[in-house]
């Protein structure tokens, strides 16, 4: 009874109701004895018509009822299942549910693989806007499951961005539900009941959902891009014991939501991506996609995978979190074909930590073979014994995978994640002239050397230099020459003061072309100290250096033209500009200063 009301439609619900009802009246009509028949032999006319108006009384609220009965039954599969912006199809256990999708679905990175029909790991909310089924505000949309299939293709619509995918498990596709389920609606019934005892309710089976892994290692939040061996030079066998090593770490790393995130690039011939961070968020469907990882051969290109991954991969497009440590994590068999250096470089100048673990190194017969013996030293971020890891076999990999788990999460060691603080090039540009007098410069030096200490200046971190000028311009120190703070805020101390006019335009022009080199977005950073009018047009110059990205603050003092210090500050230029009357304020400048310059850091990276 319930399997065949499942089948039928509402209409067709109420047809057989009313057929029942009008067969419960004909039987009625028919049995010796009864009422209407009685009337109808023994009374007159109106005694007849009062008999059958009786006998309605009662069948139609018995039809009612059974109608109600037969809609609740056949309407379970009508209850919206609520779900979030990043459940997926893979997170169902019904071939077919109606799922309730919320609003502000496009303002998450959610995962979405092919066009029209889509892999079970993509956002069944994302899927349902790609296809143009929803819009930034929800609703509902049916799923039906699918069996998997090859080639998911990529494609662009309604600004969500599906990606492509050789081959997955299960698919699904999505349909418009043909009658929005009332209590998705503002429309109430008041419809009332049959002054009959109510039927007992019936249980609904709830839809079955796996609970989406929103969890992981929240003491391990880094991004990681592991690059895995998938040379001649480890082989088809060694690749297996690389693949289950590769699982047992991702287990222990405890992939998750708010825990680490991870992509995996197999170094050959040429680097290729498997899946980006964002793609999976759950163990299970990652050491699902590590099993099927099939050899490459070819070269052991290791520094091409490691340039690959620093330029591509950690782009918030695919999956980079903001200020989350970024990681590289190389799995090397023997020794590499390419040289690691300069992809190492490129690595670290983009805040990204290389670790290279090396399993089986090279025997000494064999060391005539290796192009560039210290390749571990130069590969990784800091060759300090922290970021390179030797395993004699990969079959004692297992034992060491706690100690590279603690390794991986220990983010206070992440020595190349760059930061404002270690990652800015601040040139300052001093105001020598005469209006200044000794005893404000040396307040002038106080608000510098106050600036400095609040930056992590090495090496591999922040840098400062400095110049100073009246008429003309002298450089006092170059962003290159000091390598720690120390050194740096002395070098600030024993600047003298020059003594002359006032050439602010000039100045500015200079340190485009001497202070700084080009670097990427957001990182160099001029800090313009003037207590008075220029003698030279300052706009064009400051015109010149925002083009060559570099960010100006100007800080007046005195005689300072508001003007022209807004003229030399980069946008927006109230954030970018201050002023004080007098120079003992200028202490009070170094806290919004640093937060600004970390603010435009951030921003731009």
């Amino acid at each position: 009874m319930r399997d065949y009301l499942k089948g039928q439609t509402v209409s067709e619900r109420a047809i057989d109701t009313t057929s029942s009802a009008s067969s419960l009246l004909l039987l009625l009509l028919l049995l010796p004895g009864n009422t209407l028949s009685r009337a109808s032999r023994d009374s007159s006319a109106e005694e007849t018509v009062s008999a059958v108006m009786s006998l309605l009384s009662i069948v139609l609220p018995v039809a009612g009822l059974c109608f109600l009965i037969s809609s609740t039954i056949g309407s379970e599969s009508s209850v919206a299942y609520p779900v979030t912006c990043v459940t997926r199809g893979a997170d169902l256990s019904e071939d077919k549910l109606l799922v309730l999708c919320p609003a502000d679905c496009t303002q998450w990175r959610v995962s979405v693989f092919g066009t029209g029909v889509y892999a079970s790991i993509s956002s069944i909310c994302g899927a349902a806007i790609h296809r143009g089924l929803l819009g930034p505000s929800g609703g509902p949309v049916t799923v039906h499951k699918q069996q998997g299939r090859r080639n998911y293709v990529s494609s662009y619509a309604n600004t969500i961005h599906s990606q492509s995918l050789s081959h997955w498990t299960s698919s699904f596709s999505l349909t418009r539900p043909n009658n929005v389920p009332l209590e998705l609606t503002s429309d109430t019934s008041t419809t009332s009941l049959p002054a009959a005892a109510p039927p007992a309710k019936k249980a609904v089976k709830k839809p079955s959902v796996k609970k989406a892994l929103t969890g992981g290692n929240k003491d391990c939040q880094v991004d990681i891009a592991l690059v895995v061996d998938s040379s001649n030079n480890i082989g088809r066998r060694r690749f297996n014991l690389q693949k289950h090593f590769v699982t047992r770490l991702v287990t222990m790393l405890k992939v998750g939501q708010t825990g680490p995130h991870i992509g995996l690039i197999q170094a050959g011939d040429s680097p290729r991506t498997e899946f980006l961070l964002s793609n999976y968020t759950q163990p299970k469907e990652m050491l699902f996609a590590i099993k099927e990882l099939l050899f490459l051969g070819g070269e052991t290109n290791t520094g091409k995978a490691i340039t690959h991954a620093a330029r591509t991969f950690f782009s918030q497009e695919n999956g980079a979190r903001r200020g989350h440590p970024r990681v590289i994590i190389v799995l090397i068999d023997g020794w590499p074909s390419d040289n690691l250096e300069q992809a190492a470089t490129l690595a670290r100048e983009s805040g990204i930590n290389v670790f290279l673990v090396s399993v089986a190194k090279p025997a000494p017969e064999e060391l005539n073979m290796v192009p560039d013996k210290d390749f571990m030293k130069k590969a990784v971020c800091k060759d300090n014994g922290f970021f390179n890891y030797m395993i004699p076999s990969w079959f004692s990999t297992t034992k060491h995978i706690k100690a590279l788990t603690q390794r991986f999460c220990s983010q206070d060691n992440m020595l190349c994640s760059k930061t404002c603080y270690n990652s800015v090039n601040i040139g300052f540009l001093i105001d020598g002239s005469s209006s200044v007098g000794h005893p404000n410069f040396q307040l002038v030096l106080d608000f510098l050397a106050g600036i400095v200490s609040s930056f992590d200046v090495s090496d591999m971190g922040a840098r400062a230099g400095a110049v100073q000028f009246t008429y003309d311009q002298r450089l006092e120190f170059g962003l290159y020459d000091h390598k720690n703070k120390e050194d740096t805020i002395n070098a600030v101390r024993r600047i003298a003061y020059m003594s002359g006019g006032t050439a602010t335009g000039e100045a500015i022009r200079y340190c485009t072309r001497n202070l700084f080199k080009r670097m990427g977005p957001g990182r160099n950073f001029l800090i313009v100290v003037t207590d008075g009018q220029s003698y030279d047009d300052v706009r064009q110059p400051a015109v010149e250096a925002h083009k060559e990205d570099i960010t100006i603050y100007s800080v007046g003092v005195a005689w300072a033209p508001i003007d022209d210090l807004k003229a030399i500050a980069s946008e927006p230029k109230d954030a970018h500009t201050y002023f004080s009357r007098e120079f003992s304020g200028l202490a009070e400048f170094i806290s919004p200063v640093v937060r600004g310059i970390c603010r435009d850091f951030t921003e731009k990276n």
